[in-house]
Protein backbone atom coordinates (compact mmCIF):
# COMPACT_ATOMS: atom_id res chain seq x y z
CA UNK A 1 0.00 0.00 0.00
CA UNK A 2 2.86 2.64 0.75
CA UNK A 3 4.60 1.73 -2.27
CA UNK A 4 0.93 2.41 -4.35
CA UNK A 5 0.77 6.17 -2.08
CA UNK A 6 4.34 6.86 -3.13
CA UNK A 7 4.05 6.18 -6.90
CA UNK A 8 0.37 7.74 -6.59
CA UNK A 9 2.14 11.51 -5.21
CA UNK A 10 5.39 11.35 -7.11
CA UNK A 11 3.54 12.88 -10.25
CA UNK A 12 2.52 15.62 -7.85
CA UNK A 13 6.12 16.50 -6.14
CA UNK A 14 7.03 16.28 -9.63
CA UNK A 15 4.87 18.51 -11.78
CA UNK A 16 6.75 21.84 -12.66
CA UNK A 17 4.97 25.04 -11.63
CA UNK A 18 2.41 26.27 -14.19
CA UNK A 19 2.40 29.65 -16.17
CA UNK A 20 -0.17 32.20 -15.41
CA UNK A 21 -2.33 33.45 -17.78
CA UNK A 22 -1.07 37.07 -17.57
CA UNK A 23 2.75 36.06 -18.62
CA UNK A 24 0.87 33.76 -21.66
CA UNK A 25 -0.60 36.90 -22.42
CA UNK A 26 2.06 39.19 -22.12
CA UNK A 27 4.38 36.66 -24.29
CA UNK A 28 1.63 36.37 -26.99
CA UNK A 29 1.57 40.40 -27.16
CA UNK A 30 5.81 40.02 -27.88
CA UNK A 31 5.39 37.55 -30.16
CA UNK A 32 2.60 39.35 -32.04
CA UNK A 33 4.41 42.65 -32.46
CA UNK A 34 7.08 40.77 -33.39
CA UNK A 35 5.05 39.35 -36.13
CA UNK A 36 3.23 42.47 -37.28
CA UNK A 37 6.57 44.21 -37.73
CA UNK A 38 8.10 41.45 -39.75
CA UNK A 39 4.86 41.23 -42.06
CA UNK A 40 5.03 45.10 -42.45
CA UNK A 41 8.55 45.46 -43.93
CA UNK A 42 7.33 42.49 -45.95
CA UNK A 43 4.03 43.78 -47.65
CA UNK A 44 4.14 40.74 -50.35
CA UNK A 45 3.00 38.29 -48.08
CA UNK A 46 1.74 40.51 -45.04
CA UNK A 47 -2.30 40.68 -47.43
CA UNK A 48 -2.26 36.81 -47.63
CA UNK A 49 -1.41 36.12 -43.92
CA UNK A 50 -3.47 38.89 -42.40
CA UNK A 51 -6.80 37.73 -44.64
CA UNK A 52 -6.21 34.06 -44.72
CA UNK A 53 -4.81 33.40 -40.27
CA UNK A 54 -3.96 36.17 -38.20
CA UNK A 55 -7.24 37.86 -38.74
CA UNK A 56 -9.72 34.85 -38.69
CA UNK A 57 -7.80 33.96 -35.46
CA UNK A 58 -8.49 37.12 -33.84
CA UNK A 59 -11.66 37.46 -34.63
CA UNK A 60 -12.26 33.50 -33.52
CA UNK A 61 -11.93 34.68 -29.77
CA UNK A 62 -13.65 37.68 -30.01
CA UNK A 63 -16.43 35.57 -31.53
CA UNK A 64 -15.72 33.24 -28.69
CA UNK A 65 -16.17 35.74 -25.80
CA UNK A 66 -19.06 37.46 -27.63
CA UNK A 67 -20.89 33.56 -27.47
CA UNK A 68 -20.58 33.66 -23.66
CA UNK A 69 -21.20 37.15 -22.36
CA UNK A 70 -25.32 37.17 -23.22
CA UNK A 71 -26.02 34.43 -21.22
CA UNK A 72 -23.49 35.41 -18.33
CA UNK A 73 -24.86 38.83 -17.81
CA UNK A 74 -28.55 37.33 -18.23
CA UNK A 75 -28.64 34.67 -15.65
CA UNK A 76 -25.95 36.27 -13.35
CA UNK A 77 -28.33 39.52 -12.67
CA UNK A 78 -31.83 37.34 -12.47
CA UNK A 79 -30.24 35.42 -9.81
CA UNK A 80 -28.80 38.30 -8.11
CA UNK A 81 -31.90 40.49 -8.31
CA UNK A 82 -34.48 37.35 -7.50
CA UNK A 83 -32.19 35.49 -5.18
CA UNK A 84 -31.10 39.07 -3.20
CA UNK A 85 -32.61 41.88 -3.83
CA UNK A 86 -35.84 43.93 -3.68
CA UNK A 87 -37.68 46.38 -5.85
CA UNK A 88 -36.40 49.35 -3.02
CA UNK A 89 -33.17 48.66 -2.87
CA UNK A 90 -32.96 47.59 -6.87
CA UNK A 91 -33.65 51.10 -7.75
CA UNK A 92 -31.95 52.84 -5.39
CA UNK A 93 -28.97 51.17 -6.48
CA UNK A 94 -30.05 52.02 -10.14
CA UNK A 95 -30.06 55.42 -9.44
CA UNK A 96 -26.22 55.74 -7.49
CA UNK A 97 -25.21 53.79 -10.51
CA UNK A 98 -26.32 56.45 -12.80
CA UNK A 99 -25.26 59.27 -10.92
CA UNK A 100 -22.34 57.66 -10.44
CA UNK A 101 -21.52 57.46 -13.95
CA UNK A 102 -22.77 60.67 -14.84
CA UNK A 103 -20.16 62.32 -12.67
CA UNK A 104 -17.18 60.67 -13.75
CA UNK A 105 -17.85 60.38 -17.41
CA UNK A 106 -18.74 64.31 -17.31
CA UNK A 107 -15.37 64.56 -15.65
CA UNK A 108 -13.71 62.42 -18.14
CA UNK A 109 -15.00 64.88 -21.27
CA UNK A 110 -13.97 67.56 -19.30
CA UNK A 111 -10.28 66.57 -18.85
CA UNK A 112 -10.18 65.31 -22.78
CA UNK A 113 -10.90 69.04 -23.39
CA UNK A 114 -8.65 70.71 -20.98
CA UNK A 115 -5.73 68.45 -22.30
CA UNK A 116 -7.12 69.21 -26.12
CA UNK A 117 -6.73 72.92 -25.33
CA UNK A 118 -3.92 73.05 -22.65
CA UNK A 119 -1.51 71.07 -25.63
CA UNK A 120 -3.27 71.38 -28.63
CA UNK A 121 -2.81 68.53 -30.28
CA UNK A 122 -3.91 69.48 -33.90
CA UNK A 123 -2.02 72.98 -33.53
CA UNK A 124 0.33 73.45 -36.66
CA UNK A 125 0.06 70.07 -37.85
CA UNK A 126 0.48 70.25 -41.95
CA UNK A 127 -2.71 68.13 -43.62
CA UNK A 128 -0.67 67.31 -46.64
CA UNK A 129 2.04 65.26 -44.12
CA UNK A 130 -1.20 63.09 -43.39
CA UNK A 131 -2.85 60.07 -44.37
CA UNK A 132 -6.15 60.33 -45.12
CA UNK A 133 -8.41 56.98 -44.64
CA UNK A 134 -11.98 56.40 -46.02
CA UNK A 135 -14.68 56.96 -43.38
CA UNK A 136 -17.80 57.48 -45.29
CA UNK A 137 -18.97 54.08 -44.11
CA UNK A 138 -19.30 55.80 -40.94
CA UNK A 139 -20.93 58.75 -41.89
CA UNK A 140 -24.61 57.82 -42.62
CA UNK A 141 -24.50 56.22 -38.85
CA UNK A 142 -22.81 59.47 -37.65
CA UNK A 143 -25.53 61.60 -38.69
CA UNK A 144 -27.72 58.71 -37.74
CA UNK A 145 -26.93 58.68 -34.13
CA UNK A 146 -26.56 62.80 -34.04
CA UNK A 147 -30.42 63.19 -35.08
CA UNK A 148 -31.43 60.02 -32.95
CA UNK A 149 -29.54 61.12 -29.27
CA UNK A 150 -32.34 62.36 -27.89
CA UNK A 151 -33.05 61.48 -24.20
CA UNK A 152 -36.41 59.55 -25.44
CA UNK A 153 -34.72 57.73 -28.29
CA UNK A 154 -32.12 56.69 -25.48
CA UNK A 155 -35.36 55.58 -23.80
CA UNK A 156 -36.93 54.11 -26.40
CA UNK A 157 -33.65 51.85 -27.24
CA UNK A 158 -33.61 49.92 -23.64
CA UNK A 159 -36.60 48.74 -24.12
CA UNK A 160 -36.64 45.33 -26.95
CA UNK A 161 -39.64 45.24 -28.80
CA UNK A 162 -38.01 41.40 -28.83
CA UNK A 163 -35.47 40.70 -26.55
CA UNK A 164 -34.15 36.91 -28.58
CA UNK A 165 -33.31 39.67 -31.11
CA UNK A 166 -31.56 41.27 -28.83
CA UNK A 167 -29.80 38.67 -27.54
CA UNK A 168 -28.84 37.73 -30.70
CA UNK A 169 -27.23 40.68 -31.29
CA UNK A 170 -25.29 41.33 -28.53
CA UNK A 171 -27.06 44.63 -27.14
CA UNK A 172 -26.52 44.82 -23.47
CA UNK A 173 -29.00 47.38 -22.75
CA UNK A 174 -31.99 45.85 -23.51
CA UNK A 175 -30.50 42.45 -22.46
CA UNK A 176 -30.04 44.09 -18.77
CA UNK A 177 -33.09 45.60 -18.94
CA UNK A 178 -35.04 42.53 -19.84
CA UNK A 179 -33.29 40.63 -17.10
CA UNK A 180 -34.44 43.59 -14.29
CA UNK A 181 -38.06 42.94 -14.40
CA UNK A 182 -37.82 38.91 -15.02
CA UNK A 183 -36.01 38.83 -11.70
CA UNK A 184 -38.38 41.82 -10.24
CA UNK A 185 -41.10 39.18 -11.22
CA UNK A 186 -39.28 35.87 -10.21
CA UNK A 187 -39.05 37.25 -6.88
CA UNK A 188 -42.53 38.30 -6.55
CA UNK A 189 -43.98 34.11 -7.59
CA UNK A 190 -44.30 32.14 -4.84
CA UNK A 191 -40.79 30.10 -3.50
CA UNK A 192 -42.25 26.79 -5.20
CA UNK A 193 -42.09 28.00 -8.61
CA UNK A 194 -38.99 30.66 -8.39
CA UNK A 195 -36.44 28.30 -6.57
CA UNK A 196 -36.24 25.83 -9.61
CA UNK A 197 -36.09 28.50 -11.72
CA UNK A 198 -33.40 30.12 -9.53
CA UNK A 199 -31.51 26.66 -9.29
CA UNK A 200 -31.59 26.17 -12.71
CA UNK A 201 -30.46 29.52 -13.84
CA UNK A 202 -27.58 29.49 -11.25
CA UNK A 203 -26.47 26.10 -12.71
CA UNK A 204 -26.52 28.17 -15.96
CA UNK A 205 -24.76 30.80 -14.98
CA UNK A 206 -21.92 28.29 -12.95
CA UNK A 207 -21.18 26.49 -15.84
CA UNK A 208 -20.86 29.55 -18.17
CA UNK A 209 -18.07 30.98 -16.33
CA UNK A 210 -16.70 27.72 -16.23
CA UNK A 211 -16.93 27.71 -20.17
CA UNK A 212 -15.06 31.54 -20.02
CA UNK A 213 -12.22 29.97 -18.14
CA UNK A 214 -12.00 27.50 -20.86
CA UNK A 215 -12.17 30.22 -23.64
CA UNK A 216 -9.42 32.02 -21.86
CA UNK A 217 -6.56 29.63 -22.80
CA UNK A 218 -6.95 30.56 -26.32
CA UNK A 219 -6.52 34.05 -25.39
CA UNK A 220 -2.60 34.06 -25.97
CA UNK A 221 -3.19 33.22 -29.49
CA UNK A 222 -6.29 35.26 -29.93
CA UNK A 223 -3.82 38.03 -28.64
CA UNK A 224 -1.00 37.87 -30.54
CA UNK A 225 -2.96 37.19 -33.82
CA UNK A 226 -5.16 40.44 -33.13
CA UNK A 227 -1.97 42.71 -31.71
CA UNK A 228 0.43 40.86 -35.26
CA UNK A 229 -2.48 42.44 -37.37
CA UNK A 230 -2.83 45.95 -35.65
CA UNK A 231 1.29 46.54 -36.33
CA UNK A 232 1.45 44.53 -40.07
CA UNK A 233 -1.35 47.07 -41.03
CA UNK A 234 -0.19 50.30 -39.95
CA UNK A 235 3.41 49.90 -38.73
CA UNK A 236 5.09 52.41 -36.50
CA UNK A 237 5.32 54.96 -39.16
CA UNK A 238 2.09 56.25 -39.45
CA UNK A 239 2.38 57.01 -35.82
CA UNK A 240 4.90 59.90 -36.39
CA UNK A 241 2.91 62.34 -37.86
CA UNK A 242 0.34 61.82 -35.51
CA UNK A 243 2.61 61.57 -32.62
CA UNK A 244 1.88 64.47 -30.42
CA UNK A 245 -2.38 63.44 -30.23
CA UNK A 246 -1.37 59.57 -29.33
CA UNK A 247 0.92 61.44 -26.61
CA UNK A 248 -2.10 63.65 -25.71
CA UNK A 249 -4.51 61.02 -25.38
CA UNK A 250 -2.36 58.72 -23.59
CA UNK A 251 -1.06 61.38 -20.93
CA UNK A 252 -5.11 62.24 -20.16
CA UNK A 253 -5.96 58.30 -20.21
CA UNK A 254 -3.10 58.20 -17.73
CA UNK A 255 -4.24 61.05 -15.57
CA UNK A 256 -7.59 59.88 -15.11
CA UNK A 257 -6.97 56.51 -14.31
CA UNK A 258 -4.36 57.37 -11.71
CA UNK A 259 -5.86 60.77 -10.52
CA UNK A 260 -9.58 60.42 -10.61
CA UNK A 261 -10.10 56.83 -10.59
CA UNK A 262 -7.31 57.04 -7.41
CA UNK A 263 -9.17 59.70 -6.00
CA UNK A 264 -12.45 58.02 -6.17
CA UNK A 265 -11.23 54.77 -4.86
CA UNK A 266 -9.39 56.13 -1.89
CA UNK A 267 -12.53 58.07 -1.04
CA UNK A 268 -14.65 54.64 -0.72
CA UNK A 269 -11.56 53.09 1.01
CA UNK A 270 -9.84 51.35 -1.97
CA UNK A 271 -6.75 51.61 -3.76
CA UNK A 272 -6.43 52.04 -7.51
CA UNK A 273 -3.20 49.75 -7.40
CA UNK A 274 -4.79 47.11 -5.39
CA UNK A 275 -7.02 47.11 -8.16
CA UNK A 276 -4.71 46.95 -11.01
CA UNK A 277 -3.09 44.22 -10.00
CA UNK A 278 -5.97 41.85 -9.33
CA UNK A 279 -7.38 42.58 -13.26
CA UNK A 280 -3.89 42.88 -15.06
CA UNK A 281 -4.91 39.95 -16.62
CA UNK A 282 -8.25 41.73 -18.19
CA UNK A 283 -6.30 45.12 -18.61
CA UNK A 284 -3.41 43.07 -21.25
CA UNK A 285 -6.50 41.40 -22.80
CA UNK A 286 -8.68 44.11 -23.66
CA UNK A 287 -5.60 46.58 -24.77
CA UNK A 288 -4.61 44.23 -27.21
CA UNK A 289 -8.17 43.43 -28.39
CA UNK A 290 -9.58 47.05 -28.13
CA UNK A 291 -12.89 45.02 -27.20
CA UNK A 292 -14.04 45.69 -23.04
CA UNK A 293 -16.41 42.91 -24.13
CA UNK A 294 -13.78 40.23 -23.68
CA UNK A 295 -13.14 40.51 -20.10
CA UNK A 296 -16.62 41.39 -18.76
CA UNK A 297 -17.34 37.56 -17.46
CA UNK A 298 -14.01 37.47 -15.79
CA UNK A 299 -14.42 41.14 -14.16
CA UNK A 300 -17.72 40.41 -12.91
CA UNK A 301 -16.24 37.29 -11.35
CA UNK A 302 -13.25 39.22 -9.86
CA UNK A 303 -15.15 41.78 -8.18
CA UNK A 304 -17.42 39.63 -6.55
CA UNK A 305 -14.51 37.46 -5.32
CA UNK A 306 -13.40 41.34 -4.16
CA UNK A 307 -16.16 41.45 -1.92
CA UNK A 308 -18.83 43.10 -3.84
CA UNK A 309 -22.54 41.53 -4.03
CA UNK A 310 -23.49 39.30 -6.68
CA UNK A 311 -26.73 41.73 -7.12
CA UNK A 312 -24.73 44.73 -7.41
CA UNK A 313 -21.91 43.02 -9.82
CA UNK A 314 -24.03 41.98 -12.45
CA UNK A 315 -26.38 45.31 -12.82
CA UNK A 316 -23.49 47.76 -12.35
CA UNK A 317 -20.59 46.29 -14.48
CA UNK A 318 -23.13 45.03 -17.75
CA UNK A 319 -24.57 48.41 -17.57
CA UNK A 320 -20.93 50.34 -17.29
CA UNK A 321 -20.37 49.25 -20.74
CA UNK A 322 -23.08 51.64 -22.03
CA UNK A 323 -22.62 54.55 -19.75
CA UNK A 324 -19.54 54.44 -18.11
CA UNK A 325 -16.97 54.67 -20.85
CA UNK A 326 -14.52 56.70 -19.11
CA UNK A 327 -11.35 56.43 -22.17
CA UNK A 328 -14.33 56.89 -24.93
CA UNK A 329 -15.60 60.45 -22.91
CA UNK A 330 -11.35 61.79 -22.80
CA UNK A 331 -11.12 61.03 -26.46
CA UNK A 332 -14.55 62.70 -27.33
CA UNK A 333 -12.57 66.11 -25.87
CA UNK A 334 -9.49 65.44 -27.22
CA UNK A 335 -10.72 64.26 -30.71
CA UNK A 336 -12.90 67.13 -31.05
CA UNK A 337 -10.35 69.50 -30.30
CA UNK A 338 -7.72 68.15 -32.52
CA UNK A 339 -10.21 68.26 -35.70
CA UNK A 340 -11.24 72.21 -34.65
CA UNK A 341 -7.45 73.08 -34.56
CA UNK A 342 -6.59 71.30 -37.65
CA UNK A 343 -8.34 73.36 -39.70
CA UNK A 344 -7.95 76.53 -37.44
CA UNK A 345 -11.14 76.80 -35.70
CA UNK A 346 -11.44 78.33 -32.61
CA UNK A 347 -14.36 77.49 -30.12
CA UNK A 348 -14.35 79.61 -27.13
CA UNK A 349 -15.85 78.79 -23.60
CA UNK A 350 -19.94 78.87 -24.75
CA UNK A 351 -19.24 76.65 -27.58
CA UNK A 352 -16.93 74.10 -24.82
CA UNK A 353 -19.92 73.94 -22.63
CA UNK A 354 -22.37 73.04 -25.02
CA UNK A 355 -19.90 70.21 -26.88
CA UNK A 356 -19.63 68.98 -22.95
CA UNK A 357 -23.71 68.96 -22.87
CA UNK A 358 -23.58 67.23 -26.37
CA UNK A 359 -21.04 64.65 -25.71
CA UNK A 360 -22.92 63.26 -22.35
CA UNK A 361 -25.68 62.54 -24.97
CA UNK A 362 -23.69 61.06 -27.78
CA UNK A 363 -21.36 59.09 -25.60
CA UNK A 364 -23.97 56.75 -24.19
CA UNK A 365 -25.86 53.96 -26.08
CA UNK A 366 -23.57 53.41 -28.98
CA UNK A 367 -20.99 50.98 -27.88
CA UNK A 368 -22.72 47.87 -29.20
CA UNK A 369 -22.37 49.29 -32.98
CA UNK A 370 -19.20 48.88 -34.99
CA UNK A 371 -16.46 51.00 -35.32
CA UNK A 372 -18.90 53.13 -32.33
CA UNK A 373 -15.92 55.56 -31.37
CA UNK A 374 -15.88 57.47 -34.80
CA UNK A 375 -19.75 57.12 -34.75
CA UNK A 376 -20.06 59.40 -31.67
CA UNK A 377 -17.28 61.35 -32.41
CA UNK A 378 -18.79 62.33 -36.03
CA UNK A 379 -21.71 62.83 -34.22
CA UNK A 380 -20.36 65.08 -32.22
CA UNK A 381 -18.57 66.68 -34.78
CA UNK A 382 -21.55 67.26 -36.50
CA UNK A 383 -23.39 68.74 -34.12
CA UNK A 384 -20.78 71.28 -33.56
CA UNK A 385 -20.74 72.25 -37.31
CA UNK A 386 -16.64 70.98 -37.79
CA UNK A 387 -15.46 69.22 -40.77
CA UNK A 388 -16.14 65.63 -40.58
CA UNK A 389 -13.14 64.97 -42.92
CA UNK A 390 -10.63 65.84 -39.95
CA UNK A 391 -11.25 62.62 -38.75
CA UNK A 392 -10.20 60.93 -41.84
CA UNK A 393 -6.42 61.92 -40.93
CA UNK A 394 -6.69 59.96 -37.36
CA UNK A 395 -8.59 56.73 -38.74
CA UNK A 396 -5.44 54.90 -39.24
CA UNK A 397 -4.18 55.31 -35.75
CA UNK A 398 -7.97 55.33 -34.19
CA UNK A 399 -6.92 51.85 -33.06
CA UNK A 400 -3.35 52.36 -31.32
CA UNK A 401 -5.63 54.79 -29.34
CA UNK A 402 -8.60 52.60 -28.91
CA UNK A 403 -6.38 50.15 -27.02
CA UNK A 404 -5.77 52.73 -24.56
CA UNK A 405 -8.99 54.23 -24.63
CA UNK A 406 -10.46 50.23 -23.89
CA UNK A 407 -8.48 49.34 -21.13
CA UNK A 408 -9.41 52.63 -18.86
CA UNK A 409 -13.27 51.82 -19.91
CA UNK A 410 -12.53 48.36 -18.21
CA UNK A 411 -10.22 49.79 -14.98
CA UNK A 412 -13.70 52.55 -14.44
CA UNK A 413 -15.78 49.17 -15.09
CA UNK A 414 -14.06 47.49 -12.40
CA UNK A 415 -14.50 50.17 -9.94
CA UNK A 416 -17.53 51.26 -10.74
CA UNK A 417 -19.15 48.39 -8.32
CA UNK A 418 -16.98 48.28 -5.42
CA UNK A 419 -18.06 52.04 -5.27
CA UNK A 420 -21.50 51.38 -5.69
CA UNK A 421 -21.28 48.03 -2.85
CA UNK A 422 -19.37 50.71 -0.36
CA UNK A 423 -21.96 53.01 -0.95
CA UNK A 424 -24.93 50.92 -0.42
CA UNK A 425 -23.15 49.90 2.94
CA UNK A 426 -23.00 46.24 1.35
CA UNK A 427 -19.60 45.50 0.60
CA UNK A 428 -17.60 42.46 2.23
CA UNK A 429 -14.58 44.06 3.51
CA UNK A 430 -13.27 40.54 4.73
CA UNK A 431 -13.76 38.80 1.93
CA UNK A 432 -12.25 41.66 -0.32
CA UNK A 433 -8.96 41.30 2.10
CA UNK A 434 -8.81 37.46 1.97
CA UNK A 435 -9.28 37.65 -2.09
CA UNK A 436 -6.27 39.96 -2.19
CA UNK A 437 -4.12 38.14 0.38
CA UNK A 438 -4.74 34.88 -2.02
CA UNK A 439 -3.94 36.59 -5.02
CA UNK A 440 -0.44 37.61 -2.79
CA UNK A 441 0.49 34.48 -2.22
CA UNK A 442 -0.42 32.70 -5.48
CA UNK A 443 2.57 35.61 -6.58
Amino acid sequence: MSAIADNNTLPTESKAPRMGLAWQIAIGLAVGILVGFLLNKYPSVREAAIAGYLQPAGDLFIKLIKMIVVPIVFTSMVVGIAGVGDGKSLGRIGLKTLIYFEVITTIAIVIGLVFGNVFQPGAGTDIAQLGAVDISKFQSAGSQTAASHSFMQMVLAIVPDNILASMARGDLLPVIFFSVLFGLGLQSVSPDLRQPVLATLRGISDSMFKVTNIVMRYAPIGVAALIATTVANFGFGSLFPLLKLVAVTYAALALFAVVVLGITARLFGFSIFALLRIIKDELVIAFSTCSSATVLPQLMKKMEDYGSPKAITTFVVPTGYTFNLDGASIYLGIGTLFVAQLYGIHLGLQEQIVLTLTMVITSKGAAGVPGFMFVILLATLASAGLPLEGLAFIAGIDRIMDMGRTALNVIGNALAPLVIAKWEGQYDAAKGRAYLASLEQNR
